[in-house]
């Protein structure tokens, strides 16, 4: 069992350099601002917020992101996540099924794939708790769904707007036939059109990213104008680089369509974000705490033990694999499993910047497939004392 885990209550008052190597810490601080830097960008602009439970999947992340219930809808990548988070349904923070039903505007946990027969199973199981939204992109989806039997189902068509991921292309006739098909059946109803765009990470601009912003916007509701302009609908757009521009929407929305953004990354960030250009150094949340292994002056590197598995082998618009917080010159340069060389292109010597025993910081290139990697998250306030361990959610 990991060694943090085991004891992450007894390092709760204490100074992160006790904490065991490798570690994720988040700055706390940090963390608290850059939430609600989100919030208060949302709040000008009067339109819904969904956060993405990806990233650090613990219940105090997800009730820092929805606002202690000011946000009732979240978005879940895993079965795991949806259970996780049913606990925030007897508190009141996300909405039980015994409410009314208002198919277009209720507030639910939206699945994050689009749906397959093996995950149905456990999602009709966790419907007796939450309301539940689906994404399709494919007539087959429609097939599958209605094969079911199961009571209808609310759910969101999910447009391909640059990212080549999941989604039906959007302004193709494909989709004009889906949203045809899913409206004349009686397994599904549609919520409204979403979209995700997590092409906008390799955008280096703040022009990228609001172009990209812009085609996530006309696209959704260039979606939603294929039904009758009365038809309540919610149209969901986002990813954290676009999330980050968001106060620059000028668009207008017809009145029978509810705006929402939706965002994962966006407590954390991390150097993918930082390449964006849309946030600073200072604005990264987490970082890894690893520890000096070996020195080899011969080919002027040191060994830390912070490898692909603490790391991820996740790259950036910086080189190498993550880079030493203060100690610019120097970065993550090679990785296996459990082992991280650190190296430099300038002319500092390993031997005057490390030592076997030192601890070293380290800023990770995509903070959701680094803090995966954990079964612990160390929360440390302003002074680096620890003052909150979060277990995450683990498994599909």
């Amino acid at each position: 069992m990991d060694r943090a885990f085991e004891n992450h209550a007894s390092f709760i008052g204490r100074p992160a350099s006790e904490l065991p190597t490798p570690s994720l810490i988040v700055d706390l601080p940090v963390l608290k601002k850059n939430v609600n830097t989100l919030h208060e960008n949302v709040e000008k602009l009067g339109i819904g917020f969904r956060p993405h439970v990806k990233t650090l999947k613990t219940l105090e992340i997800t009730r820092l992101m929805l606002a202690g219930g000011k946000y009732r809808s979240i978005i879940a990548s895993t079965i795991c996540e949806i259970r996780g988070c049913i606990p925030l349904v007897k508190e009141g923070l996300l909405d039980e099924v015994s409410p009314p039903r208002i198919p277009a505007a209720s507030y639910q946990i939206l699945y994050g794939l689009p749906i397959y027969p093996g995950a149905l199973q456990d999602l009709v199981k966790l419907r007796e708790s939450v309301r539940i939204q689906l994404l399709v992109d494919n007539e087959e989806h429609i097939d599958v769904l209605e094969k079911s039997g199961t009571q209808p189902w609310d759910v969101f068509i999910k447009l391909d707007v640059g990212s080549r991921r999941a989604g039906i292309p959007a302004n193709s006739t494909a989709l004009q036939k889906l949203v045809e098909r899913a409206d004349r059946s009686s397994a599904v109803k549609i919520a409204g059109f979403y979209c995700h765009a997590g092409h906008s990470y390799a955008g280096r601009s703040l022009d990228e990213a609001q172009a990209t912003l812009e085609t996530e916007i006309s696209s959704v509701l260039n979606a939603a104008a294929l039904l009758p302009p009365d038809r309540a609908l919610t149209v969901s757009i986002g990813a954290t680089p676009t999330a980050h521009v968001v106060q620059y929407l000028k668009t207008n929305i017809p009145s029978n369509v509810k705006f929402e953004l939706h965002a994962g990354n966006f407590p954390c960030n991390d150097l993918q974000q930082v390449s964006t250009g849309l946030v600073a150094e200072t604005d990264q949340a987490i970082r890894v705490a690893a520890e000096v292994c070996g020195v080899y002056p011969e080919r002027n590197e040191a060994l830390v033990n912070a490898g692909v598995v603490a790391l991820s082998r996740e790259g950036s618009g910086y080189s190498g694999f993550g880079r030493v917080i203060g100690k610019p010159a120097w970065e993550v340069v090679r990785l296996s499993q459990e082992h991280g060389i650190i190296g430099t292109n300038g002319d500092e010597r390993a031997t005057e910047n490390f030592k076997i025993g030192q601890r070293v910081n380290l800023y990770c290139n995509h903070s959701c497939i680094t803090a995966a990697a954990f079964y612990v998250y160390f929360g440390v306030d302003e002074n680096d004392i620890v003052r909150e361990a979060w277990i995450p959610w683990k498994g599909w």
